[in-house]
């Protein structure tokens, strides 16, 4: 079936991707504060502050782009549990009244080589 498609060797690129995607954030200013979080709405890849918002990152990496743009593939569903989560965390942190900022991280795997873009405020709490 789609057994490959989610095997291993994608949680072995999605793990890299998630390294190289932190590594570029730190590098860009970011502060990691958490990775891999979980709530009980679901997972954050990595929460972060950058001028003094707290940002809630989510990581796709691709191995080609012939699978699409990897930003892509975080749907409404996906949106609605990062946005959930984040309230949630905000308010257990006592951080509510901290501005809170949505972004993506595509990671493009080729080879060896990487290629890592930040899409900043990818999209917003309704």
């Amino acid at each position: 079936m789609l057994r490959w498609l989610f095997g291993p060797q994608s949680a072995r690129t999605g793990r890299a991707g998630e390294r190289k995607a932190a590594a570029l954030l730190k590098k860009q200013g970011y502060r990691i504060v958490e990775r891999n979080w979980r709530s009980p709405m679901g997972e954050v890849d990595i929460i972060a502050v950058e001028d003094g918002c707290l940002v809630f990152i989510e990581v796709k990496t691709r191995s080609s782009p012939a699978f699409g743009d990897p930003s892509e593939a975080v749907g409404p569903d996906k949106r609605r549990k990062i946005i959930q989560s984040a309230l949630w965390y905000a308010n257990r942190h006592r951080m509510a009244d901290t501005p809170i900022r949505f972004d993506i991280v595509s990671v493009y795997r080729t080879g060896r080589k990487y290629h890592v873009e930040i899409l900043r405020n990818a999209f917003e709490a309704p």
